[in-house]
């Protein structure tokens, strides 16, 4: 049986919470030991964090899950279009610049 779009946002938004939590903590950990390794897979949660969101954010306003970054960013500037407040807030601008530092 499909799983139906809000309770789809809502595992994403749940996943995107587990990793920000994970990655939060690695973050931490890592700092503590300073072990570059655990820095970096922590980055990788958090930006697995921001993937998530997006997602949800994506899934909720245009139905559909974005397979790639590259549609992602397409996907978000669509969305700046349809919703004021996406474009208010910067989001592509805010994805796009997390991209290079945490992906």
């Amino acid at each position: 049986m499909a799983v139906g779009k809000v309770e789809r946002v809502k595992m994403l938004l749940e996943d995107a919470e587990d990793f920000l939590v994970r990655g939060s903590n690695e973050l931490e950990e890592g700092i503590r030991l300073n072990d570059q390794f655990r820095i970096y897979d922590a980055a990788e949660k958090l930006w697995n964090a921001v993937v998530s969101a997006t997602n949800a954010l994506i899934l909720h306003y245009l139905d559909v899950v974005p397979a790639s970054h590259w549609e992602r960013r397409k996907l978000l500037e669509k969305l700046e279009d349809e919703v004021p407040e996406v474009e208010k807030l910067g989001l592509k601008d805010g994805y796009e610049a997390r991209e290079g530092y945490l992906h």
